[in-house]
């Protein structure tokens, strides 16, 4: 299983190679928003928060999103995954709700991603 720890600038072609080990067109991710590093491939996004935790993340601060290579813009990122269901965090969906999460939570996808 190729799963990843991203802490610089990747391209589209390692991408991609992580994807293909289970959806090509989509790759699953998880960022850690205060330590602005993010984790892409895995079946589930468990598989990356997996990997997160081992090395030092904290579950409150991890939230997983899927990337869509044939998508443009705001489109490519999607919010959602099981690991996202927090009511604790006032998080009851599997999407992420509040807006200025989803948007530091961009902010880190794109440093990366973009």
């Amino acid at each position: 299983m190729n799963i990843k720890i991203i802490d610089k600038k990747i391209t589209e072609p390692e991408l991609r190679e992580i994807a293909k080990d289970f959806y090509g067109e989509m790759v699953k991710g998880v960022v850690d928003i205060e330590r602005e590093i993010i984790v892409m491939g895995g079946e589930y996004h468990m598989d990356a928060n997996v990997i997160l935790m081992e090395n030092g993340s904290k579950q409150q601060d991890v939230w997983g999103f899927n990337w869509y290579f044939d998508k443009t813009g705001d489109e490519r990122i999607e919010y959602v995954s099981l690991i996202n269901i927090r009511p604790a965090q006032s998080n009851r969906t599997m999407e992420v709700q509040n807006v200025s999460l989803r948007n530091k939570m961009k902010a880190i996808i794109l440093k990366y991603l973009s």
